[in-house]
């Protein structure tokens, strides 16, 4: 699937393009030693300004799911399923993802996922398979 690109900014660069290594990348507040998402210059929870990105774990869990049969522009494939997930390195750890690699109609709630990564030009693009 063909995706519009966001921009990147020194803030999102590692986000969006930790792919290119492997890593999913997550902003960590060193003040209150908190994951946040998006990527922001200043900690949504203590407004430190003492944030960085650190890699993770890349697997997660999907906690809520929708699958798109409608093709809201000419570039996108349907049926597609876009989901929350929720990292396990701390509780409301979450982001909107794409879950690929498996028919729609198998994705479930709590299916355990894991990162992997779609390039298109200077962006590795995050989405999650079923992790078995």
């Amino acid at each position: 699937m063909t995706r519009k690109l966001p921009a990147i900014t020194a803030d999102s660069a590692p986000f969006w393009q930790g792919g290119e290594s492997g890593q999913l990348q997550i902003h960590k507040c060193a003040a209150c030693n908190r994951y946040f998402h998006p990527p922001a210059p200043i900690c949504p929870s203590c407004c430190s300004r003492e944030v960085a990105p650190q890699p993770v774990s890349g697997k997660g869990k999907v906690l809520s799911f929708t699958i798109n049969h409608q093709a809201w522009r000419p570039d996108l494939d349907v049926p597609y399923v876009v989901a929350i997930v929720e990292l396990p390195e701390q509780t409301g750890l979450r982001f909107v993802t794409n879950i690929v690699g498996l028919p729609p109609e198998a994705v479930r709630i709590d299916m355990p996922v894991r990162v992997r990564f779609e390039q298109q030009e200077d962006v590795w693009l995050p989405v999650f398979e079923k992790d078995e």
